[in-house]
């Protein structure tokens, strides 16, 4: 087993010198450095980062709960949150729970218990226990799709989801489609509770209230995109659009519309949420929401590294703006169609 002993003999410099370049923990001249490093490479020695941790009371490690790491959007998430924790020197350590009650509170005790700096937490729903477990745990937390808590450690980021809706309602509205169902998520996902604000306000706003059939809820992902527009259709005509709350749910919804014949974007214009990858390829290519994902997996991470380095306050409440992303799964405005004059009549 190498020690650091076994270093310091190889470079020439004392045991504290190399312990210094290992830790960090002061300057040290940068030909020295470079002298250790080439020689921890040479011998193959490896930190014990537990001892490390149980020394420094820091394991430079972030715990990340998600619900599903399959999800193309949790891992453009986790990819930006592990690329910022990377280059800062931060390992992550990643539990998947399904959206289990149980699994989550097995793993913030598994994640305290491995001793992590601080913990970005992103699940679509979350029991009273594992709120409760973690307001009351110590570490720095960030939460991601979720409402703002107060808590002095805990920071919120998400998107601006109410513009995200309003800019997917305005785009099919611009084109003379008035006949819009809502493909929702739970009523408990605070995020899906935003977009069905953002979207009900902009109708509204053009003399439209969506009778209560063309709202559905879902449980956003593809399967009940598909079973959603399959309840759509069973009910009479279909809607002339639809605005799905996510990209999985508007692509489960396209290959029922499919299914059953449906033209898109002629008989039916989809509007999705997220602009995941897959999203551009499909035939048509989707139009959607582009939420700046990757970036607010960096911004969560940096929130985090900024309070653990600095000692920087976390900011209760940080959102960055979604963008439309335009594409061919809505169809171009009607010739003569002015968006000023689109007015329905409340049902």
């Amino acid at each position: 087993m190498i020690r650091l002993k076994d270093v310091a003999r190889q470079s020439g410099v004392s045991v504290t010198t190399v312990s210094h370049v290992v830790n960090g923990t002061r300057r040290v001249a940068p030909a020295t450095r470079v002298r250790v490093q080439r020689a921890i490479a040479e011998l193959g020695y490896r930190p014990d980062s537990i001892a490390r941790a149980l020394k420094s009371n820091r394991s430079r490690t972030i715990g990340m709960i998600v619900t599903a790491a399959n999800n193309p959007f949790f891992a453009e998430i986790i990819r930006g949150v592990e690329d910022h924790c990377s280059a800062h020197g931060y390992g992550l350590m990643l539990c998947n729970t399904g959206d289990a009650d149980a699994r989550q509170l097995t793993y913030l005790q598994a994640l305290r218990d491995k001793r992590v700096d601080g913990l970005i937490v992103m699940t679509a729903h979350s029991g009273p226990d594992f709120l409760a477990a973690l307001a009351r745990q110590p570490l720095p937390t960030v939460l991601m799709d979720a409402d703002p808590t107060g808590g002095e450690e805990i920071a919120v980021v998400n998107d601006d989801s109410r513009l995200g809706a309003r800019l997917a309602i305005e785009h099919l509205l611009a084109r003379g489609l008035t006949d819009i169902a809502l493909l929702t998520g739970p009523a408990s996902h605070p995020r899906s509770r935003e977009r069905l604000a953002g979207a009900l306000e902009t109708l509204a706003e053009a003399g439209i209230r969506p009778p209560k059939a063309r709202i559905v809820a879902t449980n956003l992902m593809a399967d009940g995109g598909h079973q959603a527009m399959l309840r759509l259709l069973a009910a009479g005509s279909p809607p002339e659009a639809l605005f799905a709350f996510n990209d999985l749910v508007a692509i489960g919804a396209m290959r029922a519309a499919h299914e059953h014949g449906l033209a898109l974007p002629d008989d039916l214009s989809v509007v999705g949420y997220d602009d995941i990858e897959l999203g551009r390829y499909l035939t048509p290519a989707l139009t959607t929401v582009h939420q700046p994902v990757y970036e607010l997996g960096a911004m969560a991470s940096a929130q985090l590294i900024e309070r653990m380095e600095h000692g920087s306050p976390l900011q209760p409440v940080l959102r960055l703006d979604p963008s439309l992303v335009i594409r061919e799964s809505v169809r171009e405005p009607v010739q003569g169609s002015n968006r000023e004059s689109i007015r329905s009549p409340v049902p």
